[in-house]
């Protein structure tokens, strides 16, 4: 009798899970992704990404690991350091990097981190359970200064273009170094992708002002062709223009929701914190219905404190109060680059205790919460 209770039991697991495995199966099967051939960790991320908005809204920060306020992460230190994690005890869900100058071949990124340790701490906090998220502040293709030069280009990197045969060469090495980020297994690691975001802003080369809303949908869908091209499958790609003022102003340079994966919008408090709010609330309500309507996940994608240390509630009277219950799967918070230059909060900080607060409601999800929400 007991070794037929011990048989019973054996099939019964064995049952349970060949059932989940073919379970996950269907669901990878009924993902329908801007790549056509993303790879099954990449499905899982978007799955991943929305039982997160179900349960609260993950905390992110950009560059979290790499500097802070006062220290830069020293690459032969195997313990990483966060300005978030030596105010609240725990590391940011979500972890934003920006891959500007990867395309000149460059070994760092425009704010000096390197692509080494970039990997290095993508894998690490992808094995954490953490959410990678990519900007990328690439340089002008035709005047070879920075992002925020705005002499037009998009025209010059399509197809026919002047400059395409550089923007291949620059997709190329972006491809290389996304497929180089594997887990243990080998696989490569799912990451979120927001090339050319605010565009409905002008301070960018392919922004508003410095390219037609054609060449810039085209420009995102030519992108992703040539990503797809040099067999970049882990990818999900968000959409993430600056402050809206209407859905009519979402969808001016709205590629489509065959090119896109994920809806976002960029917002920060240049008009003050109580203004702040209101926009965050009227905006992630414009994103909420563009991303119902196609059926997607939406973030606050990048977002932070122009005028850190003068509210030391901003955490709980400024930004709480407008995501408060909106359904965004994460909110990014911008990096610390020095003291004169920061959007989040660090130890000794005016906002610091406020962010101990706003750190324990059960809404603001952490790495410690987040790694345990599965596909």
């Amino acid at each position: 009798m007991k070794y037929f209770i011990k048989i019973s039991a054996i099939l019964s697991i064995l049952f349970l899970m060949q059932a989940c495995k073919s379970l996950s199966t269907a669901n990878f099967k009924d993902i329908k992704l801007a790549d056509d051939n993303a790879s099954n960790q990449t499905k899982a991320l978007y799955l991943r990404i929305q039982n997160i908005a179900k349960k609260g809204i993950a905390f992110g920060h950009q560059d979290a690991t790499a500097y802070g306020i006062g220290w830069k992460h020293n690459e032969n230190s195997k313990k990483l350091r966060s300005d978030i994690k030596e105010v609240s005890g725990r590391f940011p869900a979500v972890q934003g990097f920006d891959l500007g100058h990867i395309e000149l071949g460059n070994s760092t990124n425009l704010d000096t981190v390197s692509f080494s340790l970039m990997k290095d701490h993508i894998v690490k906090m992808h094995k954490k359970g953490a959410i990678i998220t990519f900007s990328w502040h690439l340089d002008n293709p035709v005047t070879n200064k920075d992002s925020w030069d705005s002499t037009p280009a998009v025209a010059e990197i399509l197809k026919g273009g002047s400059e395409r045969e550089k923007y291949e060469l620059w997709i190329r090495r972006l491809s290389q170094f996304l497929n180089s980020l594997k887990d243990k297994n080998n696989n490569a690691i799912p990451v979120v992708f927001r090339p050319y975001h605010e565009m409905n802003g002008g301070w960018f080369w392919w922004g508003a002002g410095n390219c037609t809303p054609e060449e810039y949908k085209e420009l995102w869908r030519q992108t992703l062709s040539l990503l797809k091209s040099n067999n970049v499958h882990n990818v999900l790609y968000a959409f993430s223009p600056n402050t809206l003022n209407s859905e009519q102003d979402f969808d001016l340079y709205y590629p489509g929701d065959e090119y896109v994966d994920i809806l976002g919008v960029d917002i920060y408090n240049h008009s003050g914190d109580e203004a702040f709010t209101n926009t965050l609330k009227n905006n992630l309500e414009i994103i909420k219905r563009k991303a119902q309507l196609a059926k997607k996940p939406y973030a606050l994608t990048e977002s932070g404190n122009v005028k850190a240390g003068s509210n030391p509630k901003w955490w709980s009277e400024g930004l709480y109060p407008g995501i408060k219950d909106s359904g965004i799967a994460w909110v990014l918070l911008w990096r610390n680059a020095r003291v004169s230059h920061y959007f989040s909060t660090y130890k000794q900080e005016a906002s610091a205790n406020d962010f101990k607060e706003f750190e324990q409601l059960e809404e603001i999800l952490f790495l410690n919460e987040v790694k345990k929400i599965s596909y």
